[in-house]
């Protein structure tokens, strides 16, 4: 089986600030939504957790799988996507020409922003990913929960179910919420 996961909340998501890469801690109220998802899912099969190295991801897998023997490996191609120069903006959406805002409206018309990711970047590290740890790891029944990102878990999602980039948001990656892929 196949799972992921997105992080609690943070001041940043509160806030409504891009995060992307920077790395920001989970407040109180995201601690007790991992607490929370512990309970919730206490008794789901894992073998291994992959995970983000931003500490908002840290902090939830930890928090998510304290007392479970499953160890954490933690993979730079599991971070979020770069909003770049962008990152820390405030309420992106009431600046209309916040060329961000693309992403979120019409994902297969974003080309990125300065010092940012594009779709194409962020999807090749996350499908490479995919094809060179996950998927041989699950040919053999592996039962895998990666914790990542809003953005980072939807390209994971499109990829596995072969969902086109149009429909990219569709799912909606709830923060602590699992969501089983495979």
């Amino acid at each position: 089986m196949l799972y992921i996961m997105r992080h609690g909340m943070t001041d940043w998501n509160k806030e409504h600030r891009l995060q992307g890469r920077t790395d920001i801690p989970l407040n109180d109220e995201g601690r007790k939504m991992a607490e929370k998802a512990r309970e919730l899912y206490r008794e789901v099969p894992l073998d291994i957790c992959y995970c983000s190295p931003l500490v908002r991801a840290k902090e939830t897998a930890q928090i998510v799988l304290q007392d479970r023997d499953i160890p954490i490996l933690f993979d730079d191609r599991l971070r979020e996507m770069s909003f770049g120069i962008y990152e820390g903006v405030k309420d992106s959406f009431l600046m209309p020409d916040c060329p961000t805002n693309v992403l979120f409206r019409d994902p297969a018309s974003y080309r990125g922003v300065e010092g940012g990711e594009t779709m194409e970047q962020l999807y090749e590290r996350t499908g490479e990913f995919l094809q060179q740890v996950i998927m041989p790891q699950v040919a053999v029944g592996k039962d895998i929960l990666i914790v990542g990102h809003g953005a980072m878990n939807s390209s994971i999602l499109c990829q596995v179910k072969h969902i086109p980039v149009e429909h990219f948001w569709d799912a909606g990656i709830e923060k602590c919420k699992l969501m089983k892929l495979l």
